[in-house]
């Protein structure tokens, strides 16, 4: 039977996203063959593999990345617990007998293994960063047009006081800037330790210099175009542990965006609603929100996922046994499925449609109770603060339960009409009155202000 592809059939959240196209079985093998091929460039820089070599390392690591039986790799895999062992096997056959002995010097396979993760990550990195800029800028548009768009902050469930929605997209828009700047500070490196850390093949293979080891480390570094580390990481989990920390972060920021998104698509409050509708198997009506649902599915895994790599810091001795191997699919699907919601976000933000007339409708759902923080703090001097809570009290309890505007049952208590004039009173049951800073802070977060 043959090897069945993993096709993103159980997380349509990455499937076929560009993300999934520098993750994949291929790309993982192509970075692994990439890792050798820089190597041996990088050997040759030093004068320690004949330059012809490492040109014929490199030619022939791209030739077997072409036609390698992936499967088939996998499956002698089992028999080393890595792939690298019968994957230098295909490369040395490539170049053959006269640069054999160049292939794989000095290295093991956890060098090979670690760095070509960090090649993937790269790749996978550079797509999730333009994602995640692509996102913002449409988030702050969003936030630019409604500025001023009224709408009720939520809190607890519940309605608390008025907000704008050009507040609420620029919050998501910084979540998401914060994320993108994390994901920009990560940094990526080689990994060269060598069997057991000490990098003693290296040396045993160079030029006897002293600085030959830290010499390699850095051409290493530069022609896989990747940073590196002061010492080896084979049992120092920093690199990864950095990294699927920054992925979880963005995740949970592209979440927050999605189930919000999702609130504000209810029936019952249709504020928003996502720019294509995912049909129900048996409810023709139905208009599901299927972005900000694969956008969650990605955030309520990749924390989970990255706590496993996390733990796998606790390596034992120089090189672990089981601990290292654990993190690989961890990592993978961490990065896939970060990129694939970032992906998906900008699809979202770009097409997000805004139903202005909805959000106030829903503002005056509460017949002005929604502004009673305000009422409060205006009767507060006029009244005294313990008695202006008790009359507010009291008419926010009866416009309740009689059903009647704020207005209304405010006009007719004698005290209330003492101390505030009609036009007053309702100036201070406008929602778009009492919007706080929310303006300011937008115009802070577009102009780049915002920390």
């Amino acid at each position: 039977m043959s090897a069945d592809p993993d096709s993103g059939l159980l997380s349509p959240v990455r499937a076929g996203t560009p993300v999934e196209r520098v993750t994949g079985d291929n790309a993982v093998v192509a970075a692994m063959l990439a890792a050798e091929a820089a190597l041996a460039r990088a050997q040759a820089r030093l004068g320690t593999v004949p330059a012809e070599a490492a040109a014929a390392i490199t030619a022939a690591a791209a030739e077997v990345a072409r036609v390698i039986d992936v499967p088939a790799l996998a499956e002698a895999a089992r028999g080393t617990a890595n792939p690298v062992v019968a994957l230098v096997k295909q490369l040395t056959a490539a170049v053959g007998a006269d640069h054999a002995d160049s292939v794989h010097r000095g290295s093991t396979s956890q060098d090979i293994v670690d760095t070509a993760l960090m090649i993937v990550a790269r790749d996978a990195c550079e797509l999730l960063e333009a994602d995640l800029a692509a996102t913002a800028a449409a988030l702050g548009e969003l936030a630019r047009e409604h500025r001023d768009t009224v709408m009720p902050g939520r809190t607890l469930t519940a309605h608390a006081v008025p907000t704008t929605f050009g507040l609420k997209a620029a919050g998501w828009r910084q979540y998401v800037l914060d994320s993108a700047e994390r994901v920009r500070r990560l940094a990526l490196p080689v990994s060269l330790g060598g069997a057991a850390g000490t990098l003693a093949a290296y040396v045993e293979y160079g030029d006897g210099s002293e600085d030959y080891a830290e010499r390699l480390v850095a051409a290493f570094g530069e022609e896989a175009n990747l940073s590196t580390t002061t010492l080896p990481w084979h049992a120092n989990r920093t690199p990864v542990a950095d990294l699927v920390a920054a992925l979880a972060q963005t995740a949970t920021a592209l979440g927050k965006f999605a189930v919000d998104v999702q609130v504000l698509t209810r029936t019952e409050i249709g504020e928003v609603s996502e720019p294509t509708g995912g049909g129900s198997s048996a409810m023709p009506h139905k208009r599901n929100p299927v972005l900000s649902a694969l956008i969650r599915s990605a955030a309520l895994q990749v924390p989970v996922l990255a706590a496993g790599v996390t733990q796998s810091g606790l390596a034992e001795d120089e090189r672990s046994a089981g601990v290292w191997q654990a993190e690989w699919q961890l990592l993978r699907e961490c990065l896939r499925l970060t990129g694939g919601a970032a992906h998906t976000a900008v699809e979202l933000a770009r097409g997000l449609a805004v139903h202005a007339d909805r959000m106030r409708e829903d503002v005056e759902l509460t017949h002005g109770l929604i502004v009673s923080e305000r009422l409060s703090a205006a009767l507060a001097p006029l009244l005294g603060k313990a008695r202006a809570k008790d009359v507010l009290g009291e008419a926010s309890k009866r416009a309740v339960a009689e059903s009647r505007p704020l207005r209304e049952v405010l006009g007719s208590v004698p005290e209330i009409a003492d101390v505030l004039d009609p036009a007053k009173l309702d100036g201070l049951l406008d929602p778009a009155q009492y919007t706080g800073a929310a303006a300011r802070l937008v115009d802070r977060a577009l102009d780049g202000h915002a920390k």
